[in-house]
């Protein structure tokens, strides 16, 4: 019996500092926690200045010398580029440095292709894979040599091209109807859930901020849980009771990230709009990360980008335990900021109270006294609404609840 190791690739990280708000550095920090998640060694890191991502080679002709010494030096296997490349870059790169050229995108994609378990999220992973692929078939490639019009275009390359493409549309549309058909099933459980008046809430966040261990620890949901990137890909929804009374559904959605690449925009259109359909959103916030700031725009603008914005938003800061010491965290854009851990249970109290407060907003509490003969008006509170109290006397059935205010003409 033969025993082999596993190979971790050695692989430098490439940026280009156009001169924006955002930290190179920094971008290339989360770059390594990717690569590093994504099951490869990180070697080293070249910035190029420019204005403007070279059309050609990502960094321009004047630094590729100096990154081919590099992945001599480091005798690295790739590099990895902190943006999405185009199929002319990465053949220029490959030709230029004879290694492995993978960009941001693929990289991500990678990790959800390793991290999917669910049916619906493997079918989401191989889109996004596919159209990403589709979309870099252009021309001939290195390995085909002839493609176009007239004499001399016509043979094996041409045909291998547009048997890929063919391919390629074929399975996409495939997946495309499967997809259909699990969006089908979602949307009928949604509304299920809104017949059902049971309230929502949307458990968002940049990745690795705490969403799974939150929900853990408020419905014993079972997630697993590790500081990796992304690892949570599919929604898992437990109802959570907030007083004895009133429950409400929590969801855990994927995390957000910067350049979270448009191929997973797409192909996780579904489960991230599991955002824009709750009644309230839990915002879950790292307080321990040094660009928790950033982070937080990133997900504030990809709310924007889902149509989820306008709802009551609840930012909890999470890791306080993290902390050496205690400070002071607001979130302008929030109705309630809440420090708390989901390690040590602080701050969930907290949240089930506003949680309570946002819901109550929307009903109506009445204090009834109705005939038996009105029995069935009891069974719709019930369905509908929170029954805090029934109690059977002589003169009928005295009833406080909270309602909804579209049903609280009929009861």
């Amino acid at each position: 019996m033969y025993e082999t190791d596993k190979i971790e690739e050695k692989v430098i990280l490439v940026g280009v500092d156009t001169g924006g708000a955002e930290s190179e550095e920094s971008s290339l920090d989360e770059l390594a926690e990717l690569a590093r998640t994504a099951g490869a060694q990180v070697a080293g890191r070249l910035i190029q200045a420019r204005e403007s991502i070279h059309p050609g080679t990502y960094i321009g002709k004047g630094k590729l010398s100096e990154l081919k010494n590099l992945l001599w030096e480091t005798d690295s296997t790739g590099i990895i580029c902190d943006d999405e490349l185009t199929s002319a870059q990465i053949g220029n790169l490959e030709e230029e440095l004879s290694c492995k050229v993978i960009d941001r995108t693929l990289l991500i994609l990678d990790i959800f292709a390793a991290r999917a378990v669910s049916g619906e999220g493997k079918i989401q992973v191989e889109l996004a894979q596919l159209r990403y692929r589709a979309s870099r078939l252009s021309g001939l490639g290195r390995s085909l040599s002839r493609l176009g019009g007239g004499i001399g275009t016509r043979g094996p390359g041409e045909k291998k091209l547009e048997m890929d493409r063919r391919l390629i549309r074929e399975r996409i549309s495939r997946l495309k109807k499967e997809l259909r058909d699990v969006e089908r099933h979602r949307e009928l459980i949604r509304n299920q859930r809104s017949q059902s008046g049971m309230k929502t809430a949307a458990l968002v966040g940049y990745t690795s901020a705490g969403k799974s261990s939150i929900e853990n620890a408020l419905t014993d949901a079972g997630i697993p849980e590790d500081a990796m990137l992304f690892s949570t890909l599919d929604t898992t929804t437990r109802g959570l009771m907030l007083d004895g009374t009133q429950e409400i559904l929590v969801t855990d959605t994927v995390g957000f990230i910067r350049k979270l690449p448009h191929h997973l925009v797409e192909a996780f259109r579904s489960t991230l709009e599991e955002a824009a359909y709750a009644d309230i959103i839990i915002h879950v916030v790292d307080v321990s990360n040094p660009q928790m700031d950033t982070q937080m725009h990133v997900v504030y603008e990809t709310l924007r980008q889902l149509g989820a914005e306008g709802k009551p938003v609840v930012t909890l800061f999470n890791k306080q335990d993290l902390l050496d010491e205690p400070g002071v965290q607001r979130d302008f854009r929030a109705d309630y900021s809440i420090p708390t851990s989901a390690r040590t249970g602080e701050g969930l109290d907290e949240l089930k109270h506003a949680l309570l407060e946002i819901i109550r907003r929307d009903q109506i509490y009445i204090e009834r006294l109705y005939d038996f003969a009105d029995a069935g008006k009891i069974q719709l509170i019930r369905s509908r609404g929170q029954l805090v109290s029934e109690e059977y006397v002589p003169e009928g059935i005295a009833v406080k609840a909270y309602v909804p205010q579209d049903i609280y003409g009929r009861v």
